[in-house]
C-alpha cells in the first residue's frame, strides 16, 4: 500500500524586499537597546564631536555616535576587522538599525577607532558612571589582574640592538646567498635576470635588512632597573616579549580593575615592555572615584614588590598583595609535594647530613635602648659596665654585660656563646660606627615591617577568605572578553592605540551588565 506524500508550504532565502523599521529591530531588554539608549541619551560625545569642522565646507561626516555604536556592538559579536564591521553593516539588519543605514567603509572604522587616543578614557568613565547609578558597583573588593595577549607584530622581529643587528646581516647573507646560487646555476648571468619569484625573495630580504638598521639608527635603547637593555621590536616598540603557559608571545598584558559585587571593571590599562609590577598604583590610582574607607585590593604575586607594599601603607590603602612563597606557607597545600617528581631537577652538591653552619649573635642583633641598657635576641638585659674605652680620634667602646643567670637558662646559648658550655656571661662592646650601623638595621626593619604585615594579614584564615575572591571576581572578565567575545590578540600597533582597544572592550563588558540589570528594558 503506497502512502501520500506530506506537502510543506515552500522556503525561499533569497534577497526579498521587505517592509522593515528599522527602530523596531533594537529589542527592548537587549544589549544592542541598552547601547543604542546609552549612546543617545547619556553619553557626552562633545569631545569627538569637536573633531569635525566641516559645518560651512567639506563633506559631511559620519556621526561618531554611529560609528561607535557599530564599533561596540561589532566587539560584542566577535568582530575585530574593519572589514568584517563594515561588510556587516551592509548585510547586518542589527548593523543597518543601530547606525541608522549609515554604511561606512573599513578605512572610517578603522580610521575611528586608532583616533580616538584619550577620549576613550572619558567615555569609559562616563559609562562607569551609569553603572553606578544602577548600583552595580559595591565597593567592598577591587581584584586587579592581567591577561596577556598577542599584539599586531612579528617576535622574530624583536631583540636587543645588537640581536637585531645580528639579524640584518643575516638577512642580507641570505640575499647575497640567492644571488650567488642564481648566477653559479645560470652560468653568471646578471642579477638583473632573475625571475621575479626570486628577485621579490631578494628585495623583500633586503628591505627587511635596511628597516631593521634604519630601526636602531632612529631609536634608543631602554634600559631596565637594573641597566639591562630590554628588548624591543622592530614592528611595535612598544610591545614586549611575555611568557605564557603556551610559549612566548610579541605582545601586551591588557590589565583590569575588577569590583567584585557585579564583576564591572573600573579601570583599564596595557602594559608592553614594562613589568606588571608598575601597573598596580596608576591602576589602584584609576579607582580612586569608587574607592572607599574599607574598600579591599587584592591582586596575585605578579604585582608584589616592596616599593608597591609600602607605598600601600603609606596611603593607608587596605590590600592583599599576595608574595612568591604565600602557597607554601598554606597548610592547606601541604600535601602537594607528592606532585613533584621523586629526584630534585638540581643536583645537590652538599653532603649527606651537612647544612649551613648557624651564624652567631653579632652586635646587630642586640638593640641598644639607651646608653646604659642594650636587649639581647632572647628578651634579656645586658646593663652597661661604665667602661668606655677610648681609641684614636673621635672613636670609643662601650661594653654591656649580661647577668649569669639569665645566660645559663637561655635556649639561644648556642648562637649567643663562643662557647655553649661556658660559664661567664655574654659581653659586647658597642662602637659609635656600630650605632650608626644598628640604627640603619632598624631603618630597614621599618621599611620590610609592611611587608611582613602584609605577609601576616594574607596568612590569617580572613585574608585568605578575602584573596581566594580575587579569581572569582576577574577571571571570568577574561573568559568573557576572550572566549566569548573572541577577543583574542590586538590588530593595532602602539600602546595608544591597543590601550583605546582595549578600553572598548572593557565598555562593552560593562554595558552588557548594565543590559543585564534590567537598565533601560523598554
Amino acid at each position: 500500500m503506497q502512502h501520500a506524500m506530506a506537502r510543506y508550504k515552500p522556503q525561499d532565502r533569497n534577497g526579498l524586499f521587505l517592509p522593515v523599521i528599522l527602530s523596531e529591530q533594537i529589542v527592548p531588554g537587549s544589549f544592542a537597546f541598552a547601547l543604542d539608549y546609552l549612546v543617545e541619551h547619556e553619553l557626552d560625545l562633545s569631545e569627538l564631536d569637536a573633531r569635525f569642522r566641516n559645518d560651512e565646507v567639506g563633506a559631511s561626516a559620519y556621526d561618531p555616535r554611529v560609528m561607535l555604536k557599530i564599533v561596540l556592538y561589532a566587539y560584542s559579536q566577535g568582530m575585530i576587522s574593519s572589514r568584517a564591521i563594515a561588510r556587516a553593516c551592509l548585510h547586518n539588519v542589527q548593523f543597518i538599525a543601530l547606525s541608522g543605514n549609515s554604511q561606512p567603509s573599513h578605512a572610517h572604522i578603522a580610521k575611528f577607532v586608532s583616533g580616538m587616543g584619550e577620549q576613550i578614557k572619558s567615555l569609559f568613565a562616563q559609562v562607569l558612571m551609569t553603572c553606578d547609578a544602577q548600583g552595580l558597583i559595591g565597593g567592598d573588593l577591587f581584584a586587579i589582574d592581567g591577561v596577556k595577549l598577542p599584539s599586531n607584530a612579528s617576535k622574530e622581529r624583536s631583540g636587543t640592538f645588537e640581536e637585531l643587528l645580528q639579524r640584518a646581516r643575516r638577512l642580507e647573507r641570505a640575499a647575497d646567498k640567492i644571488v650567488e646560487m642564481h648566477r653559479g646555476q645560470d652560468f653568471c648571468a646578471p642579477e638583473d635576470q632573475m625571475d621575479a619569484r626570486r628577485q621579490a625573495r631578494v628585495n623583500a630580504l633586503r628591505q627587511e635588512a635596511a628597516r631593521t638598521r634604519e630601526f636602531v639608527a632612529v631609536s634608543s635603547e631602554m634600559p631596565n632597573r637594573k641597566g639591562t637593555e630590554i628588548k624591543t621590536n622592530v614592528t611595535d616598540p612598544d610591545s614586549g616579549k611575555m611568557a605564557t603557559g603556551k610559549g612566548v608571545i610579541q605582545g601586551y598584558a591588557a590589565q583590569a580593575a575588577v569590583d567584585a559585587q557585579h564583576q564591572v571593571i573600573l579601570a583599564a590599562n596595557v602594559v608592553g615592555s614594562v613589568s606588571e609590577h608598575d601597573m598596580l598604583l596608576p591602576m589602584i590610582e584609576q579607582t580612586s572615584t569608587y574607592l572607599q574607607p574599607d574598600t579591599v585590593i587584592v591582586a596575585d604575586a605578579g604585582y608584589h614588590s616592596k616599593d608597591n607594599v609600602n607605598e600601600l601603607a603609606r596611603l593607608n590603602i587596605a590590600a592583599l598583595i599576595a608574595d612568591k612563597q604565600m602557597r607554601k606557607r598554606d597548610e592547606r597545600l601541604a600535601g602537594q609535594g607528592r606532585f613533584k617528581p621523586a629526584t630534585p631537577t638540581l643536583h645537590n652538591k652538599m653532603a649527606p647530613g651537612a647544612g649551613p653552619v648557624p651564624k652567631r649573635f653579632d652586635v646587630s642583633d642586640f638593640q641598644l635602648k639607651n646608653p646604659r641598657i642594650c636587649i639581647c635576641p632572647a628578651g634579656k638585659k645586658l646593663v652597661g659596665t661604665g667602661r668606655v674605652y677610648r681609641y684614636g680620634e673621635g672613636k670609643s667602646h662601650r661594653f654591656f654585660k649580661a647577668d649569669m643567670t639569665d645566660c645559663a637558662a637561655c635556649e639561644l646559648r648556642s648562637l649567643c656563646l663562643r662557647d655553649p658550655g661556658q660559664t661567664t656571661p655574654r659581653s659586647i662592646r658597642v662602637s659609635r660606627e656600630t650605632t650608626r650601623r644598628i640604627a640603619a638595621k632598624k631603618d630597614k626593619a621599618n621599611q620590610v615591617r609592611a611587608i611582613d604585615l602584609m605577609r601576616q594579614a594574607i596568612d590569617t584564615p580572613g585574608g585568605r577568605a578575602l584573596y581566594s575572591r580575587r579569581i572569582g571576581t576577574v577571571e571570568p572578565v577574561f573568559a568573557n572578553l576572550r572566549h566569548n567575545k573572541g577577543f583574542s590578540r590586538f590588530n593595532l600597533r602602539g600602546r595608544d592605540k591597543v590601550n583605546t582597544q582595549w578600553h572598548l572592550y572593557c565598555m562593552v563588558h560593562n554595558i552588557e551588565k548594565l543590559a543585564a540589570s534590567g537598565w533601560k528594558k523598554a
